[in-house]
């Protein structure tokens, strides 16, 4: 017994003293991560991307998740790459994925987050199915040997739905498709709720807000280290082995998302290009969304139109305090209109994806875009989905 009692108390040292319930509660193992297994262990050199919003960009867990690695496993070369952006959910993922992470090389572990961008931007359900779909069909038709790691983050909004006995839409649908393509999926939203009524701690005092403490970064990191404890504890895998996607849930998911060049629009009546556009205000911008071309028109009525082949179209804006109503038309047809404000826009450039035209006949059509005097329009990209 005494041999065993600092085994004991060195185990005991690893547990966080607020944590009671076991973190291999909230995640499901849907799938494996045996290929990023093989990469780490028996090749010695690996990839691992970070794709999310502001909880994945900002210092916190995503450094937890890179220094674990580096320091565990010393002899394999690692690649990060942050691909966190501020204020963006599954649909700005599903177009800037390849831009963003696939352009940057082969992927062999890609962490998805986008649960509470999600909820926070009032994104229809029908359009996170298609982006959030379209994102694992996406990587995995471009590398059908990476791992993909699904992640539901908190808000107080899910915390008050699992109270009420009900799953948040989000999670709801992080969790089916995890479920579907055979990914892991890491429930936190369910995790810090469950720890918050455990008397574990406090979200005032302790988690303090959806974008986490110091605390409420380590309660992330401490599951997603058990995830990839457990999985890597095994014997590496002679070799990687191919991901076989199923059917899709929905046809029109976004897995040909892309961004089409500002420049490619025409017929420019009151738009220009600018190479390097910035703000002559002192309104707050997000990194990626400044001193980079943009499509931009003043604030008397401009048109411009963009022809382009797939079934998806629409735009990646800024919405700033000087956006507002735009007319729009594809094809020729009914001219409809769509508000480019938000909440936000008074105090940020606040980059904005909208969703124009869906379910498209396959083909090459054109989109015109018609602004309303008194409010200006920047696009950063144009989406398109063939």
């Amino acid at each position: 017994m005494k041999k065993l009692l600092p085994v004991l108390l060195l185990l005991l040292a690893m547990v966080p003293a607020w944590a009671q319930l076991e973190s291999e509660t909230f995640i499901a193992r849907y799938g494996t991560l045996d290929n990023a297994w093989y990469h780490i262990s028996a090749r010695k050199k690996a990839t691992v991307a970070f794709l999310g919003g502001s909880i994945t960009n900002m210092e916190g867990w995503r450094g937890k998740v890179g220094d674990y690695l580096t320091r565990t496993y010393p002899a394999t070369a690692f690649t990060l790459l942050n691909a966190g952006m501020p204020s963006l959910g599954s649909l700005p993922h599903a177009f800037r994925l390849q831009q963003d992470v696939l352009d940057k090389g082969p992927v062999d572990l890609l962490f998805v987050e986008a649960a509470v961008n999600d909820k926070v931007n009032g994104t229809p359900a029908a359009v996170q199915r298609r982006a959030l779909e379209g994102i694992i069909r996406h990587a995995l038709a471009t590398n059908p040997h990476m791992n993909i790691v699904l992640m539901a983050f908190v808000d107080e909004d899910k915390m008050a739905d699992y109270r009420a006995g009900k799953v948040p839409a989000e999670v709801a649908l992080h969790e089916e498709l995890a479920q579907r393509y055979h990914l892991p999926f890491i429930n936190l939203a369910r995790e810090v709720t469950a720890r918050i009524d455990a008397g574990e701690f406090t979200w005032k005092e302790d988690f303090k807000d959806l974008h986490p403490s110091p605390f409420g970064q380590e309660v992330y990191f401490n599951t997603i280290r058990q995830l990839l404890d457990s999985a890597f504890k095994k014997p590496a895998p002679r070799k990687a082995l191919a991901a076989t996607l199923p059917p899709a849930t929905d046809p029109f998911n976004y897995a040909a998302g892309h961004y089409v060049d500002v420049h490619t629009a025409n017929r420019l009546q009151g738009f220009a290009v600018d190479e390097s556009w910035k703000p002559s205000d002192n309104v707050h911008t997000r990194p990626g969304f400044v001193n980079v071309p943009m499509l931009v028109s003043g604030t008397t009525e401009a048109s411009m139109e963009l022809p382009f082949t797939g079934r998806t179209i629409g735009v990646a804006l800024l919405s700033g305090p000087d956006a507002g109503v735009l007319r729009y038309s594809i094809d020729g047809k009914a001219e409809q209109q769509i508000d480019t404000r938000t909440q936000w826009s008074r105090s940020l450039y606040l980059p904005w994806y909208l969703v124009l035209g869906d379910e498209l006949a396959t083909g090459t059509h054109t989109l015109k875009i018609t602004t309303t005097p008194g409010s200006a329009c920047r696009i950063v990209h144009f989406l398109v989905n063939r």
